[in-house]
């Protein structure tokens, strides 16, 4: 097998593999640096000998052993190398001795320890996202940082930080028991989908979308799906996900231009993953009461669902983004939730209570709220106030599309050709 042909096999293994080696040698040796450091060591192993000798029939297996191999030579290097590995065989009788887990929460592997350790609320939260991108998603320090939009010199202090605090604060590799799930678990759903939301409309950028980041994050939902596949918030995040993603092609024109979802080609939506969302909608809203994302979820199926805007069921999305403001009171809600009144009840239904959120500090510099007011004033005739809200948008959209996009609402406004 020449390396032309083990190239794209090892990339796509060590991708799928990279969090699983990590977990597991974190849980063998109670060192995240040094399984990072080992787990690289074995990939670049498997670059050299893989392509001469062909990939193994169990690589999984062959880069584990490597990488405890090395692991176990760095320690015997190191003068406290006796002490460690007495704490190890320390740690090992104990968890010999421990109690089997709860019943019907049989772990398929390790990385679900890591999800609840990257994610764990002693962390801040960009650190959280920074270190689950680095250790369950696989990408490098300097591609953290393009997410981030930071120097990679800033993102690896950042990177170091969180793993100091896990050291300093002793916070454990280990998944959550059954009375600290539910507290634990909405931080990591969380992570997740800031990763995607990222990814989906990135904050700042030449590019409105950073696809890169939104299929890592539905990669990580689907393995988190696979790890805890009896709670339903989990298939609500990843069915939201996959519902929002379906749209990806039609979301830009061949130049990278936004368009708006009104003038989205659906056809151009990717129904098998609408089809999936769909089902995972389901099972979100089934045997309890709903979750926040699961709500979400269900918003977003409406909107696939339907034939055009005219045709949406903005009704029904209304009385969903109710039940979301008694989970979520949150002023971003409220400004989705009067985007649909508009569509039902008309911009001026939709304007007043865009007014009334007006005071609300997080809104301040979150350009979608400036812009839905400048589209409703648009469509009741008033010019010069749309005109305003236009520029005050444009001071604070992010990405390059967005700011295009307003430059043209903005021109088409002051042209006089506004909508009435």
């Amino acid at each position: 097998m020449d390396e032309r042909t083990a190239g794209p096999t090892v990339e796509a293994m060590f991708r799928e593999e990279r969090g699983r080696l990590l977990a597991s040698l974190v849980r063998r040796f109670g060192d995240l640096d040094l399984a990072e450091e080992v787990t690289s060591e074995a990939m670049e192993a498997a670059l050299v000998r893989w392509p001469v000798d062909g990939v193994p029939p169990k690589p999984g297996a062959w880069l584990m052993t490597t990488a405890r191999r090395k692991a176990v030579d760095r320690l015997r290097r190191d003068r406290t190398y006796a002490e460690r590995l007495a704490v190890l065989r320390v740690e090992a009788e104990r968890a010999d001795s421990a109690p089997p887990p709860d019943a019907g929460r049989d772990l398929p592997d390790d990385r679900l320890e890591l999800f609840f350790t990257c994610a764990h609320p002693a962390l801040p939260a960009e650190d959280r996202v920074a270190l689950t991108l680095r250790c369950l998603g696989g990408l490098e320090t300097p591609e953290v940082a393009r997410a981030f939009l930071v120097p990679p010199a800033t993102m690896a202090k950042r990177i170091v930080r969180a793993k100091k605090k896990i050291s300093q604060a002793r916070i454990p590799f280990r998944v959550p028991g059954a009375d600290e799930l539910p507290g634990r678990l909405p931080g990591v759903l969380q992570v997740l989908y800031s990763i995607f939301t990222e990814g989906y409309a990135a904050s700042a950028g030449p590019d409105l979308q950073r696809l890169d980041l939104a299929e890592e994050a539905v990669r990580l939902a689907r393995i988190l799906r696979r790890l805890l596949p009896d709670e339903r918030e989990v298939a609500g995040l990843l069915g939201l996900m996959l519902l929002i993603h379906a749209r990806r092609d039609a979301r830009t024109g061949p130049g990278g231009e936004l368009i708006l979802l009104e003038d989205q080609d659906r056809g151009r939506w990717d129904r098998a993953m609408i089809e999936e969302g769909r089902g995972l909608v389901i099972v979100a809203l089934t045997g309890g009461g709903p979750g926040p994302y699961g709500v979400q979820a269900a918003i977003a199926a409406l909107h696939d669902e339907a034939e055009d805007v005219a045709s949406t069921d903005w009704p029904q999305i209304v009385a969903l983004y109710d039940v979301l403001l008694t989970l979520i009171p949150s002023p971003i809600v409220a400004l989705n939730r009067a985007a649909a009144v508009a569509m039902r009840d008309g911009p001026e239904a939709g304007l007043k209570l865009l007014d009334g959120l007006a005071g609300e500090p997080r809104l301040r510099g979150h350009h979608p709220y400036p812009t839905a007011r400048a589209d409703l004033l648009q469509r009741l005739g008033r010019p010069a106030e749309a005109a305003a809200a236009y520029r005050e948008a444009l001071g604070l959209a992010g990405t390059e599309p967005e700011r295009a996009h307003l430059r043209r609402r903005l021109k088409t406004v002051q042209d006089g050709t506004a909508t009435t």
